[in-house]
């Protein structure tokens, strides 16, 4: 009775510290939403910030459930192309991660983002709490006040993201040439250069 007692309360005990530890490491991950341009080119800027557990490129903003890209991509479904970073707030901070949107965009263009014209490549930031809200508004402020004209870049209250279909996922490493080649003609890299100057390091 003894021993049965003792595994019991080992079993317990067990128990309680995989709780403990799956609550902890629930705690460490946090996720973050932006908008800006042709997905595939934001993805590799947030994937070497240390920090940065995971980035899925997908949709959101709109109404149309389980949208294609093919859907997204007429304009009428709402949706913006969008990047999800899920981080460790203990190592990368959501502020830093807000810098890092801001200078991989063109945060004056009205019409989309760099070659891409439309509202699925408008640029936005997707809050998902008071928090990081407050800091997304001080953020733009802070480009608005630097650069002394108004951001065209959205700050929206989060909603549902779509994950792109499996072949816009890391796009940059499952098709080096045609990135490299897409990115040079859509004059991203000549125009972040001409907003952010020496600030500006491009991640190709």
């Amino acid at each position: 009775m003894f021993r049965c007692k003792t595994v019991i309360l080992a079993l317990l005990l067990v128990g309680t510290m995989l709780s403990f530890s799956t609550q902890a490491s629930a705690e460490t991950k946090a996720t973050a939403v932006f908008a800006g341009g042709c997905f595939w080119c934001m993805q590799p800027a947030f994937d070497k910030v240390p920090g940065v557990l995971d980035t899925v490129v997908g949709y959101t903003g709109g109404t149309t459930a389980n949208p294609t890209y093919e859907q997204v991509g007429t304009g009428t479904t709402g949706h913006f192309e969008a990047i999800k970073v899920e981080y460790d707030p203990e190592k990368v901070t959501y502020k830093t991660l807000l810098d890092v949107f801001w200078h991989n965009i063109d945060p004056f263009d009205t019409k989309g983002q760099f070659c891409d014209v439309g509202s699925t490549y408008r640029s936005a930031i997707f809050y998902e709490n008071p928090s990081q809200e407050k800091l997304a508004i001080a953020s733009k402020k802070e480009v608005e006040q630097r650069f002394k004209q108004s951001a065209a870049t959205k700050i929206l209250k989060a909603n549902q993201f779509w994950a792109a279909e499996d072949y816009h996922q890391d796009y940059y490493t499952k098709n080096p040439v045609r990135y490299k080649f897409y990115r040079y003609r859509c004059g991203r890299d000549a125009r972040l250069k001409d907003v952010w100057g020496s600030e500006y390091q491009h991640a190709k």
